[in-house]
């Protein structure tokens, strides 16, 4: 299974606001935040530049399903068909 987190990252005095995208194995993107878009959508909005970039061949992510992160700066994403059965 592969987890995509996210977070916000604020401005500074040269840049703007924007989100990043990342994996454990080093794959990342960061892209401006769009203030059009709800809070989820724009960390969702990082997870699809992610996996156009590094994944082009992964399935449809609009089966991903998400979570707040454990520091509350971001979300955790995966594809539905990463689960356990116990």
């Amino acid at each position: 299974m592969l987890a995509i987190h996210t977070k916000f990252i604020s401005a500074t005095n040269t840049r703007s606001a924007r989100i990043k995208a990342y994996t454990c194995n080093g794959h990342a993107v960061t892209i401006p935040l769009d203030y059009e878009l709800g809070e989820i959508e724009r960390h969702f909005k990082a997870v699809q530049a992610l996996l156009k970039k590094s994944f082009p061949y992964a399935e449809d992510e609009k089966k991903m399903t998400f979570g707040g992160s454990a520091d509350g700066k971001g979300y955790s994403f995966c594809f539905m068909y990463s689960t356990i059965e116990i």
